[in-house]
């Protein structure tokens, strides 16, 4: 956040340069370029790192292999698919004017990046409702077939989020868009044409309520139903079992802390895309706006909803212990590989590792449905 902050201001600066007196229009300097490419370009190199070493950590370490845990390198795999094609793109669109990627490019770069924040937004909305039940109903984590069952909700996400997608692709084409200062136009790639107001309004309110308000109400049901919940079982827990359920509790508190976290990052990194995107769908009627004001608040909001894609494995981070202990270990393998190595294979093989594990214990893993397990099949 701090890095999108200094982002904002340094870019207020560098416009309060750039400003032609009599011009309504700012023209993208080789200091704006700059500034502009090296955030983008940071936040492709972050978000990379820190969603491969996630998913990474997901392969590689057995007791991270959770449910929760599932939907969050889920989230990761989307975040990689939009860093990898639709921010590159987005940042070339700043040093020209038209678009250079073709009308297929057109089509599969919306079709990609609508894909990606729906998996966001419904990962999120699923994992939500998984928590809920993980409190209310703690015993069917225990079933058998909770992996493949949740499996087989990320594939439901997936191809939920893709088949939403389908219309934003077939409507996307090449459009051109008028500017009456230079009494000329550009082509660009958009999901209709300038003049269509009806399309504009719908399509923008269409995406709002289904990619962000809809999905964040039901959220806010679980959570609210979750908080009840939890208040409920601390206030009617028997005084001989107190210490052994408060530690279950704590534990998935904390679990739920980190979904509500994730949440709220994906709320804030996305709304004032949405909201710009409202703007310009009810007044682009016959030209586009091209004062400083808007060029500002239109990089700022791309910067601020791309970002998203690269802070959830660093809250993961800031939130749990487990998680940060492995990152630490993949960030810096390069300098231990082989004691490494041995180290996890002596773990493996120790048979009473699992079930040993103790209340302290369970607090710091990352996702902790494994851990919560054991304890419960140990009473």
């Amino acid at each position: 956040m701090a890095l999108i902050l200094f982002f904002f201001l340094g870019l207020n600066v560098l416009h309060f340069f750039l400003w032609i007196p009599g011009s309504e229009e700012v023209p993208l300097g080789w200091g704006t370029l700059c500034t502009v490419y090296v955030t983008y370009a940071t936040i492709i190199s972050v978000g990379l790192l820190g969603n491969v070493v996630l998913i990474k950590v997901f392969f590689k370490i057995k007791s991270m292999q959770t449910v929760p845990n599932i939907f969050i390198t889920s989230l990761a795999f989307g975040d990689l698919l939009l860093l990898l094609t639709c921010v590159p793109v987005d940042a070339a669109c700043y040093a020209v004017d038209t678009w250079l990627f073709g009308r297929i490019g057109c089509k599969l770069l919306s079709f990609i990046q609508r894909t990606s924040v729906g998996v966001s937004v419904f990962t999120l909305t699923v994992l939500s409702a998984d928590r809920y039940k993980a409190i209310v109903k703690p015993l069917e984590l225990q079933r058998a077939d909770a992996v493949l069952k949740t499996c087989a909700k990320v594939a439901c996400v997936w191809i939920t989020a893709m088949l939403l997608a389908v219309p934003e692709a077939i409507s996307s084409d090449l459009y051109a868009f008028h500017i009456p200062e230079k009494n000329g136009s550009f082509e660009t790639c958009a999901p209709y044409p300038v003049s269509e107001q009806i399309l504009q309004e719908a399509h923008s309110l269409v995406c709002f309520l289904i990619f962000y308000i809809i999905p964040l109400a039901i959220i806010s049901i679980y959570y609210f139903l979750i908080a009840k919940a939890l208040y409920k079982s601390t206030s009617n827990m028997p005084a001989e079992e107190h210490g052994h359920v408060y530690k279950q509790i704590e534990t998935r508190k904390r679990v739920a802390k980190t979904v509500l976290v994730l949440v709220g990052l994906f709320a804030f990194c996305w709304l004032p895309n949405h909201i710009l995107y409202l703007y310009r769908s009810f007044t682009y009627h016959a030209s586009i706006d091209t004062s400083a004001f808007h060029l500002v608040a239109t990089i700022f909001s791309r910067v601020l909803a791309f970002s998203n894609s690269c802070v959830n494995p660093f809250a993961l981070y800031w939130l749990s212990k487990s998680f940060r202990q492995h990152f630490k270990k993949e960030v810096l393998c390069c300098k231990a590989k082989v004691p490494a190595r041995r180290s996890s294979i002596t773990q493996n093989n120790t048979p009473t590792r699992a079930m040993s594990v103790t209340g302290s214990e369970i607090s710091v893993t990352l996702l902790t449905d494994y851990s919560i397990t054991k304890e419960e099949e140990s009473v």
